[in-house]
């Protein structure tokens, strides 16, 4: 019987999967909570497809497979599968690129209009009993008066910028891949470079992938180079920023605050003292949910697995294997 694994998934169960997948006579065999690489190895050795959402499919879990068709990733980034491996292998490693980008790019605006007006410092105020503002005059701003800069001008990068724009916000970006045209035809401002965008942004937010070239892009050097006051807003990856340094950053005072969906590690520590501070707006990586696009993304990751046991062309392939096999 052919049969598609399922490494992990954080919804209430696979009905949506298996609707499409069993009229088709697949089986589906999963793990519920993300488990470690060793135990992830039985799982797949014979699974004719493999649907992964947070699980670590290291080249140990690949080179375990002996029939997989492809690999899906439930999302956007795929930096939890080693791409490498996979294409060494011969299987493609696909995406659902299209997934929660109205939902995160609604999500940073609500972190950047919560940091710069305060939302979260004058509820809690006002729960405590207590009348009037609940932190210095100077810390409101209107996005009128401010600098927002935005790293990666991607799908998402981009719904923020629009999103901003409605705002008056002056906003710059820097992606190296973009032309400073097409960033311009945006309404946006091409920053010349990072450390530009750096030195002259009120508030910067990634929305660039997590790669080699990207991890840890926002390091001790890079909050050095930022305006001191500013804010930093993460709803990307959590490994785009160096946790400890944006954690001294916030103590040194030169981040005056910050908002992050992401981090690392996930979950935060229970005892790390980000979850203490009174300038940080903190979620637990929730910024894509809403019904709708989480509906799609497993209808989407769920067809894509399909084709793949089908043997029929495979959309969204990242890591450059043939998507016909």
């Amino acid at each position: 019987m052919t049969k598609i694994a399922i490494t992990d998934y954080t919804f209430p169960d696979l009905s949506i999967e298996e609707a499409i997948l069993r009229p088709e006579k697949i089986e589906v065999v999963s793990f519920k909570e993300k488990r470690p690489p060793a135990e992830l190895i039985g799982l797949v050795r014979d699974a004719d497809a493999v649907i992964a959402q947070f699980a670590p499919v290291n080249a140990e879990v690949v080179n375990a497979m002996t029939r997989a068709k492809a690999i899906v990733r439930y999302g956007i980034g795929y930096d939890n599968v080693d791409t490498k491996a996979a294409r060494e292998r011969g299987i493609p490693v696909c995406n659902v690129p299209d997934y929660c980008i109205d939902e995160v790019a609604d999500h940073t605006l609500a972190f950047v209009l919560a940091s710069t007006r305060q939302v979260v410092p004058n509820a809690l105020h006002l729960r405590e009993g207590k009348w009037g503002l609940a932190t210095p005059l100077s810390a409101m701003a209107s996005l009128k008066h401010l600098t927002v800069g935005i790293v990666g001008f991607g799908r998402i990068g981009r719904e923020v910028v629009k999103r901003l724009l409605a705002f008056k916000t002056r906003v710059l970006v820097f992606d190296p891949v973009v032309a400073a045209d097409e960033i311009a035809k945006a309404g946006a401002v091409a920053a010349a470079s990072f450390e530009e965008l750096l030195a002259q942004s009120d508030i910067v937010s990634p929305h660039c992938p997590s790669t080699p070239k990207t991890k840890q892009l926002f390091n001790a050097a890079a909050f050095a180079k930022m305006k001191p006051g500013s804010i930093f807003i993460n709803v990307g990856r959590g490994d785009l920023a160096d946790s400890a340094e944006v954690t001294a950053a916030l103590q040194s005072g030169r981040l005056a605050g910050a908002a992050l969906d992401v981090f690392d590690p996930e979950p935060i520590p229970v005892d790390h003292p980000i979850r203490k501070m009174p300038n940080v707006i903190l979620a637990a990586h929730i910024a894509s949910a809403s019904p709708p696009a989480v509906k799609a993304l497993r209808e989407s990751a769920a067809r894509t697995a399909l084709l793949a046991v089908r043997g029929e062309t495979l959309p969204n392939v990242v890591n450059g294997v043939p998507s016909k096999r």
